[in-house]
Formats: structure tokens, sequence, C-alpha cells
């Protein structure tokens, strides 16, 4: 079990600023209808917490709270012009008249999943003064319940039976990200940046092109469709 120092952010905090998030943005604006997807599996995570799901509660409040500061982060970024590569698509295109709120969802979680989870994982153990494979089962964990939630997003988010056509714009585009996939590929990036910790040069490398691929990917998401 991991044991890990008291923690200065607690799940509460950032609980509290993405609800405030929420009652500032318009509903329509596309990161809010990620911010709202987030807060719901951020609330998620703490119930699970509180449930005792996580054999090490500690390092799983930490995990999150570093995950989230992520996000909050680059929206505060986001409000001064400059907003890391992976999420900038989303705060071009949030009020995009083409772009469906479905679309916003998953752009938001693949830069949060593709790119910060990975160095969320890394400042967790730093933290903790642990290694990445400490936190496999609370990484895993996270995972399944975002995984579980997905389906309810997308229930919640798409536009109407034509989406069943497979003919459909959305529909494609849809099939060509794969939150397991992203998932599985954060997990690699989170150890290799963390073998990578002595070796800073390399490190900033690897995070940049890991976020400009991010970026990229979620550029693709945000693709204007058909109405």
């Amino acid at each position: 079990m991991v044991h890990c120092e008291q923690l200065t952010t607690p799940v509460d905090v950032v609980v509290s600023r993405m609800r405030a998030l929420d009652a500032a943005l318009p509903p329509r604006d596309g990161v809010a209808v990620f911010n709202r997807v987030y807060l719901m599996v951020t609330e998620a995570v703490d119930r699970c917490v509180d449930a005792g799901r996580f054999a090490d509660p500690h390092a799983a409040i930490t995990l999150d709270v570093r995950f989230a500061e992520r996000y909050l982060a680059a929206v505060e970024a986001a409000e001064e012009g400059r907003p890391p590569a992976c999420w900038r698509p989303l705060f071009q295109f949030r009020r995009h008249p083409g772009v469906r709120p479905l679309q916003f969802a998953l752009a938001g979680i693949n830069a949060h999943i593709g790119h910060d989870l990975a160095l969320a994982v890394v400042d967790a153990c730093r933290t903790l003064g642990c290694e990445p494979v400490e936190l496999e089962d609370e990484f895993d964990r996270v995972g399944e319940l975002l995984v579980s939630l997905e389906e309810t997003i997308r229930e919640e988010l798409m536009p109407g039976p034509d989406l069943l056509q497979i003919a459909d714009p959305l529909t494609h585009l849809l099939g060509s990200w794969s939150l397991e996939r992203a998932r599985d590929a954060t997990w690699s990036a989170a150890r290799a940046l963390w073998a990578l910790r002595r070796l800073p040069d390399l490190a900033e490398e690897f995070t940049e092109r890991l976020d400009t691929a991010v970026g990229f990917a979620g550029r693709m998401l945000l693709t204007p469709l058909p109405r």
C-alpha cells in the first residue's frame, strides 16, 4: 500500500471549482459540455473512494486530484490565450455551430486522458514517493469507471436516431477514437515519462510531442459536421 502526505487540494476543492465553471459558462459552450462530463466522473470517483472501492484511497485521491488540476490549469491558461496544444482545439471550436455536443465531450476526454493523465501519474508518483506500478490498480480502477461512463455520456449527448445510420458523419467520427485504446497508450506514456525523469531534455521533448499528437486527434474529433 502507498502511504501519502497530507493533500493540500482535496477532491471537494476541485469539484467546487468545476461546479463554479458549470455555473459560469453557457450550457452549449464546448468547454461547458466537457466540464459537465468531467464533473460527473470526478464525483463518481469520489463516491467510489467513500465506498471503499479503492485498495489505497489516499493514492486514488492523489491521482484524482492531480488529474483534475491539469484540466483546471488548462482552463486558466486558455483565459490567458495559451492553452496546451492538446486542449487548444476545444477552446478554439467551443462555440462553433457545426460541432455537436458529443464531439466537444470526446475532444475534452481525448485531451485529458491522452495527455493530462500521463502527466498526472508522474505528478502523483512524485507526491507519494512511489513508482508508477504502485498506482496501477488506482489507474485501472479510474479507467474502468471512465469506460463505464462513456456509454452513458454517448447516450445522453447523441443527437438522435440518425446516429444509428452508418452513413452519418458522426457515426464515422466516433468510430475513429477509442477510450480504452487511449487509456492503454496513456499508461505506456506515463511509464516512459517516469523512466525519463532523470533526462529532463528528453522528458520535455516527449511531453511536447505527446501534447501535439493528442491535440491533432482532438482537432479531428471537432471536425464541423452537417446537420
